[in-house]
């Protein structure tokens, strides 16, 4: 397995200094961000601007990778794909499309996004409509040579305060996806830190879900122990912020409370030898380059620790 990490953290940054601190400071993988210019996403990144990414692009990114002796583990797009707005939907799923294609330029075989979800339909009604989106993307993706994975957020309070807004987030909805979308070109880019705060057995959920493992994300997860007794698991009802419970946060590797030694070893045991991909989103290592560089260190660190002595 390869450590890298999903270059969304770092929105300031071109492509070509990124890929060279991140060598330097011992990454092997990027997982490059492909959302487009305009975007009112929070964590969102064009490190591919794939509304116009053409084969010379394509030529002068593998060559810049190539120097920095990395590769690129997938390319990353997350946004509502069942967004209830047609039109914005229609334009979140044409931009994904640019970004599959982008891809298949690169000869990258992944690409990440959402399901998405919309708060005007009941779970199993957006599960029937994700099937019949997704069915269209993935057989576009298939020719492409392409494989759609899908993080499993929640995006809690998205579109609507008291829904999710990605029904792609537990072993229950995986397996009725995957039965709505029967190929082998669709899976899961798996988080465990979402899992952790839903009470769900990550290394259970790799044994389980193995065949349908792409690519793997790692992010941590700290439970707060005072806003969990003034909020409840349903979070801070007054004056809310999506995915901010009040609760629970976002760390990153091994400042959490996640075993990531035994999440690893599942992954091995089931056969994953793919890139496992930091997403910083911790606040306490966010707010200057500075940090959140030094927070992306502390990941690599850590799991490299993990990898080497297992």
């Amino acid at each position: 397995m390869k450590i890298g990490f999903l270059t969304a953290c770092l929105p300031d940054m071109g492509l070509t200094d990124l890929a060279g601190w991140a060598s330097q400071a011992g990454f092997k993988a990027l997982e490059l961000a492909a959302w487009p210019v305009q975007s009112d996403r929070d964590y969102k990144s064009m490190q591919i601007d794939a509304a116009h990414f053409t084969k010379e692009d394509a030529e002068r990114v593998r060559g810049l990778m190539e120097s920095q002796g990395m590769s690129v583990s997938a390319l990353a797009y997350y946004d509502n794909n069942l967004h209830p707005d047609l039109k914005l939907r229609e334009a979140y799923l044409e931009h994904l499309r640019k970004v599959i294609h982008s891809a298949a330029l690169l000869k990258v075989d992944r690409v990440g996004t959402f399901v998405g979800g919309r708060p005007d339909r009941t779970p199993t009604e957006n599960v029937k409509e994700i099937g019949v989106v997704f069915r269209e993307i993935v057989r576009f993706a298939e020719d492409q040579g392409v494989k759609v994975m899908i993080e499993n957020c929640p995006m809690e309070h998205w579109v609507k305060f008291g829904t999710p807004g990605n029904f792609a987030f537990s072993p229950e909805l995986w397996e009725v996806l995957f039965n709505e979308v029967k190929s082998d070109s669709f899976g899961l880019n798996l988080d465990p830190s979402h899992l952790f705060w839903l009470g769900i057995d990550s290394t259970a959920a790799v044994k389980d879900f193995a065949p349908k493992i792409f690519h793997v994300h790692a992010k941590d997860t700290e439970i707060l122990q005072d806003g969990k007794r003034k909020y409840g698991i349903f979070g801070r009802q007054v004056d809310p912020v999506p995915w901010k419970s009040g609760w629970w946060r976002y760390r990153i590797p091994g400042l959490g409370e996640i075993d990531w030694r035994r999440f690893i070893d599942a992954l091995r045991d089931c056969g994953y030898s793919g890139v496992i991909s930091i997403e910083h989103e911790d606040p306490v290592w966010e707010g200057s380059e500075e940090k959140i560089k030094k927070g992306l260190e502390l990941g690599l660190g850590h799991l490299s620790k993990i990898l080497s002595a297992s």
